[in-house]
């Protein structure tokens, strides 16, 4: 019984339909729970987590295949820029706080890890490797990883950030009642990046484009001043 798992959990195919299947169920998780708070992405890592825990698959066997679904993120990137084309208009009619709104969020967000790790003394590799954490992986990679930081521990901090917006961000939107779509786009791309993006999609159109574009500038902004502060 073991080597036969072991022979399905090696074939390729077996990471993809894996991720799938677990990303359906976190669908129908949120239909049965129609809740701000259980985010189908969210969910859909719980259940792969608990996979993982429970059964005798590793990661590189996952990476087979799970890491072919990795392609996707090319033509996922040209739809956000068709998103934002779209919404030029409102782009161009709101520009200014857009971009005023991105370098606030990335300032506060390298600031607030500068200050706890300054507060808890911690090693210069962690701090480095916390830093950009509110920016898209690849970004937070490059820049983790050419100033010494962590490879493993930047990853998850960017994960972990996109999570957590990805699950509070709908819920605060609904109890603070913001109404503005750019606004609450914007919040969405600037804390979560791309996993605050497929969110933010969700909740609309304008949503999803302003998020799109919010991910896009604190990649920038947060090159920048990431330099700076370091």
């Amino acid at each position: 019984m073991t080597e036969t798992m072991t022979a399905l959990f090696s074939l390729p195919v077996f990471g993809i339909i894996l991720t799938v299947f677990c990303f359906y169920l976190g669908v129908q998780t949120k239909r049965l729970l129609p809740h701000p708070l259980v985010n189908p992405l969210f969910v859909a890592n719980i259940y792969l987590i608990l996979f993982f825990v429970f059964t005798p698959l590793t990661l590189p066997q996952y990476m087979q295949g799970g890491g072919i679904i990795q392609l996707f993120i090319v033509p996922a990137t040209t739809i956000l820029a068709l998103k934002i084309y779209r919404q030029r208009r409102l782009l161009f009619a709101n520009i200014i706080p857009i971009t005023a709104g991105c370098i606030t969020g990335s300032i506060v967000s390298i600031g607030s890890v500068l200050l706890l790790c300054k507060l808890f003394n911690m090693e210069e590799a962690l701090r480095i490797s916390l830093l950009p954490k509110s920016v898209t992986t690849a970004i937070a990679l490059e820049l983790s990883e050419q100033n010494g930081g962590l490879r493993g521990l930047t990853v998850t901090a960017v994960i972990f950030t996109g999570m957590t917006s990805c699950v509070l961000a709908p819920f605060l939107i609904k109890v603070l009642k913001l109404k503005d779509p750019v606004a609450a786009g914007i919040a969405m791309g600037a804390s979560g990046h791309a996993i605050g993006t497929s969110a933010a999609i969700e909740l609309g159109e304008t949503e999803g484009a302003m998020s799109g574009l919010a991910m896009a500038l604190m990649g920038i902004i947060t090159s920048v001043i990431f330099a700076v502060f370091i």
